[in-house]
């Protein structure tokens, strides 16, 4: 029953469903946040701004998403709980007037090799379904041209248990697209076997030339010296043709070595499953710089790199076949599916048409489908996550951004701009992180958070209009305004890195020289051909420092000391000190506490519903046994000292007792990018993007190199952190540096020595150099769309 009520002649009184018009958060305490109470209005675009590490995500994703998600999920029942990720309820004490939140983060797509922009996205299931109905010759159902389905054919006798058991014969069959030679891939793998042993030598010699691999005490080597299958004192050149083919390609089978039963398998399949089976990027340096020594991936010669078999290449609509229309940039695509006039499928065409003019409105149309998604940047792969939700029916829900400005040039952040609005007018809560100022003044709504990062942070500093925000005094409303100045004068180049026609992706015959021992500045519209033409064509080599956007791997036992190799001078100093061994000093070796392995808590599994995570009653979740504890250095014991922030850290192991200068060398890069505040032995799951990017960066400034390239460091940081950030890049050019960024934030174009400006568009309306010179000579050109913006942004 209505509570409302009309009184008299007037109008009346709003319902009481009307009421819950505010998302309430009260005594929110996850990772850094202080016991935050806060109000977000529904239907409205509320913007969460604060320098990196405030706490933002904290309140956004970790709080109120995640608890919206982990009710959604309690509405399943228990069976289908029990195949969906466990969510614990955030540390929070009340949380009101939740709407289902859709989560569109800043998490890149699964770098998979079969993983392309089409099967990510669905379009190449609605692709497959319409050659499957239209396809000439008619080759089988959907699968048959999916490149990740392969053919298969059975038969046999299968038993039936149904009432008397008797033998049936079934044949089975599936018609599946994949290409048998690179099983769906597009390229195959060469492994040059000169760079895996040395042939004059024999094992006992140890011919093996593979990092790790020792021939005294290796248990891998051991294998193949005793296996009986060849003679360990001979020369690798000198084996039979079949002693060679057992050593490079024999099937795994059982052997005996030193009295333990061992599985042999030939050289090729071993270093197959060891090598290149793992993401190239979560290697070891030393073994990743091994794998692209000895190994080379050429496109598949039977596919030519299409991924698809030859009987679903040769069905076509018209003359166009799937792994055309996947080659197609979207937008041409579009245009194909546009033309396709038949009634028998036009649910299937109107889909396929709306989710491909998606892809066009949000900036994506340059790409093609069948691009690797692993490929995509940062802010291509947010956005193609975007495009199921654009065209979606649902109101009254709350979706969730991280930054979708990320990877885009001012031209485009209007652009997303007028998604985010178009999604708030529906009658949807949106709710984005985020630190450009273009992005942050369509706020209804903005909740600034801080005032600094990590333990200086977890704070609401403000809350109102952007227009209150400016006048406000927190780190954001005084730095919303800051424009970086052109400068008077720009630092000649010593030399300069010629790159000639370059074709990489959509670059088309490029020449050009990118100057050295400047900061250079590649620019343009995304998809115009900035990281083609630089990681493309700068050679990675020797010289080389390349700093992109894949993201750090690791899990919650790895921390800042560990990533950085921190924890290795660490670890030697204590142990140098004490006279014991430096494994005692690491909580993933030696020195773990044995009751809950280092890891600090007890996790207890709850099948269905979220683990309960408790501390170590042993341990008291410093993670180290209490003998470890016992050993100290400067005073501290290896708890306290993983405890401190960077800048403690930097005092204490810069002076007194406690002098180490290979890890004051580290602290001191950790200080430089703005780190200062993170504690060393903080789980790297629990960092933000930027503070990843931040400390990915001050990883390789201990890099041995004369050219820098950094792609887009600015993501992820405060208007703050970007001048300490430009300062960082002038001072690696002064040390003698040169540093190649690619780059949409205008304050580093305005700081650069010199531009190049790849366009004018994206995809194949780019891929040319638009403009040459330095900032003032492109803003007093205004020639080109990156032109313009500068222009207006220093204000000229």
């Amino acid at each position: 029953m209505s509570s409302a009520k009309r009184t008299g002649g007037g109008a009346p009184a709003p319902h009481v469903a009307d009421s819950h018009d505010l998302i309430r958060v009260h005594g929110a305490r996850e990772n850094n946040l202080k016991d935050v109470s806060i109000e977000i209005p529904k239907r409205r675009l509320t913007v969460f701004t604060g320098v990196s590490g405030s706490g933002k995500s904290s309140l956004v994703f970790n709080t109120i998403a995640a608890e919206s998600q982990r009710l959604i999920n309690e509405t399943y029942s228990a069976f289908v709980q029990g195949f969906m990720p466990t969510l614990a309820r955030p540390e929070v004490d009340v949380l009101e007037g939740l709407t289902t939140a859709i989560i569109v983060d800043q998490q890149r797509m699964g770098a998979d090799p079969r993983s392309t922009v089409g099967t990510a996205t669905d379009v190449n299931a609605m692709l497959r379904i319409l050659f499957s109905r239209l396809g000439e010759p008619h080759i089988g159902p959907p699968s048959a041209y999916s490149f990740n389905t392969a053919s298969v054919r059975a038969s046999g006798a299968i038993t039936v248990e149904r009432g008397t058991k008797k033998a049936v014969k079934a044949t089975y069959e599936r018609t599946g697209g994949m290409c048998t030679r690179c099983e769906g891939r597009g390229s195959v793998s060469d492994i040059d076997l000169t760079q895996l042993y040395d042939d004059s030598k024999s094992l006992a010699e140890g011919a093996f030339t593979i990092p790790g691999w020792k021939s005294d005490s290796q248990w891998t080597v051991q294998v193949y010296a005793q296996s009986g299958f060849v003679d360990p004192d001979k020369p690798i050149r000198e084996y039979t043709e079949k002693q060679l083919r057992d050593f490079l390609y024999g099937e795994p089978v059982k052997v005996k070595v030193n009295g333990v039963n061992l599985t042999y398998e030939g050289l090729i399949p071993k270093i197959q499953k060891s090598f290149l089976s793992k993401d190239k990027e979560a290697l070891q340096p030393h073994i990743r710089a091994f794998v692209e020594r000895a190994v080379t991936f050429t496109v598949c010669p039977e596919c030519d790199g299409t991924r698809l078999s030859e009987g679903a290449r040769s069905s076509k609509i018209g003359k166009i076949s799937i792994a055309d229309a996947c080659a197609m940039e979207i937008r041409d695509l579009a245009d194909w599916v546009r033309d396709l006039d038949e009634p028998s499928v036009a649910p299937l065409l109107g889909a396929l048409r709306d989710a491909l003019d998606s892809f066009v409105e949000i900036g994506l149309g340059y790409l093609s489908l069948d691009r690797p998604a692993g490929t995509l940047s940062g802010g291509e792969a947010q956005r193609v996550k975007m495009i199921r939700h654009l065209g979606s029916s649902l109101t009254d829900t709350t979706y969730v951004f991280d930054e979708p400005t990320i990877g885009l040039h001012p031209h485009d952040i209007q652009r997303m701009n007028d998604l985010l609005l178009r999604l708030r007018d529906k009658g949807n809560t949106v709710l984005v992180v985020e630190h450009k100022p273009e992005a942050i003044a369509i706020a209804d709504h903005v909740v600034d958070l801080g005032p600094g990062a990590g333990t200086a942070g977890g704070t609401v500093c403000f809350e109102g209009t952007v227009e209150e925000l400016r006048a406000g005094d927190t780190v954001t409303g005084r730095h919303l305004d800051d424009r970086a100045a052109l400068k008077d004068s720009v630092r000649a180049s010593t030399g300069a890195l010629e790159i000639r026609g370059a074709t990489t992706h959509n670059l088309q015959d490029v020449d050009v020289d990118v100057p050295l021992g400047v900061l250079c500045v590649v620019t343009g519209v995304a998809g115009s051909g900035k990281s083609s033409l630089i990681h493309g064509s700068v050679p990675a080599g020797a010289d080389v420092v390349s700093v992109d956007q894949s993201p750090i791997k690791g899990s919650r036992r790895s921390n800042p000391a560990t990533y950085t190799g921190l924890l290795e001078p660490i670890r030697k100093a204590f142990a140098k000190a004490n006279g014991v061994k430096p494994a005692l000093f690491s909580a993933n070796s030696e020195g773990a506490c044995p009751t809950c392995n280092g890891a600090g808590v007890i996790y207890t599994d709850l099948a269905m519903m979220a683990g309960v995570a408790a501390p170590c009653e042993d341990c008291e979740g410093k993670r180290f046994q209490p003998a470890v504890l016992e050993y100290r250095f400067g005073g501290r014991d290896i708890s306290e000292v993983l405890a401190m922030s960077v800048a403690q850290a930097e005092e204490f192991f810069g002076s007194g007792e406690a002098r180490t200068p290979a890890a004051h060398k580290i602290l001191e890069r950790l200080a430089d990018v703005g780190l200062g505040y993170l504690t060393l032995g903080q789980p790297l799951t629990t960092l933000s993007g930027g503070e990843r990017q931040r400390l990915k960066l001050a990883t390789h400034m201990g890099d041995k190199g004369g050219v820098y390239v950094l792609d887009e460091p600015t993501t992820g940081l405060h208007l703050a952190d970007v001048e300490q950030l430009l300062g960082l890049l002038d001072r690696l050019v002064d040390a003698g540096k040169s540093v190649i960024v690619i780059e949409h934030h205008q304050a580093v174009m305005a700081h650069a020595d010199w531009i190049i400006d790849l366009g004018p568009g994206a995809g194949h309306d780019g891929g040319r150099v638009v403009f040459e010179g330095t900032p003032a000579d492109l803003v007093a050109d205004r020639s080109t769309l990156t032109g313009e913006h500068l222009a207006a942004y220093v204000g000229a």
